[in-house]
């Protein structure tokens, strides 16, 4: 399968090494542009593309960078690219930690939905809840007892299962975990963020999860003639 990966940071460049591995044709992307991915080329044999590039040569897209960088994408990024192309979506919003104030997350918009909204596609959130070196290591076979499975949330079920199937190749059980406005329940703060459940695991902490975010994932309040 040919995968664009818009990211190479943590996630995109553990999912460039285990995508490859697999026998996927991978075309990365990063921000700064392809002649700084060659080391990870090198590595992987994967290609590395222009932004623009890597969201046109993929039957899947995987975009994986700090919710902050989602603006400053071309507006015109999936333009053109056909609707059966699934978007998928990494993210997690860091106010305090990264991030900075997001508006429309911070007026109650799921981190995905608002993804979403700026790229202007239906997207698939997953690989937001598992740790890069879990992901690029801690897969196993089908069956295998205590297999880490991770939350798929997304409105198409036909993308899910697509995705879905890809998280098999690579490891690891999909459980789905509702349509986009749920996505909340795998966000950071919540009981299955951060941790490597199985699937039985992962649907008893989506049902205990709570839809509002603690202090520590909501931006701080400005105070009278100060800054954020």
């Amino acid at each position: 399968m040919d995968i664009g990966i818009i990211g190479a940071g943590q996630i995109g460049g553990a999912l460039t090494r285990r995508l490859t591995e697999l026998g996927h044709n991978v075309f990365v992307a990063n921000s700064r542009g392809p002649e700084t991915l060659t080391l990870l080329a090198q590595e992987t044999g994967a290609k590395p593309v222009t932004v623009s590039e890597a969201a046109r040569r993929g039957e899947i897209v995987i975009v994986t960078i700090p919710e902050k960088n989602i603006p400053k994408l071309p507006h015109d990024l999936f333009s053109g690219v056909p609707q059966d192309v699934v978007v998928v979506d990494t993210g997690n919003y860091y106010p305090q930690q990264r991030d900075g104030r997001i508006e429309g997350i911070e007026q109650g918009s799921t981190e995905s939905r608002w993804v979403s909204e700026q790229l202007g596609r239906p997207v698939v959130k997953t690989f937001n809840n598992i740790y890069a070196d879990h992901l690029l290591r801690r897969g196993r076979p089908a069956g295998t007892p205590g297999r880490i499975a991770l939350p798929v949330a997304g409105d198409d079920t036909q993308a899910k299962a697509k995705v879905i199937s890809l998280l098999d190749e690579l490891g690891f059980d999909g459980v789905d975990a509702g349509t986009i406005d749920e996505s909340w329940k795998q966000q950071p703060g919540t009981p299955v963020y951060g941790t490597d459940f199985d699937a039985a695991g992962v649907k008893r902490a989506l049902s205990e999860a709570s839809e509002e975010r603690t202090p520590e994932w909501r931006a701080k309040q400005k105070r009278a003639g100060k800054g954020q």
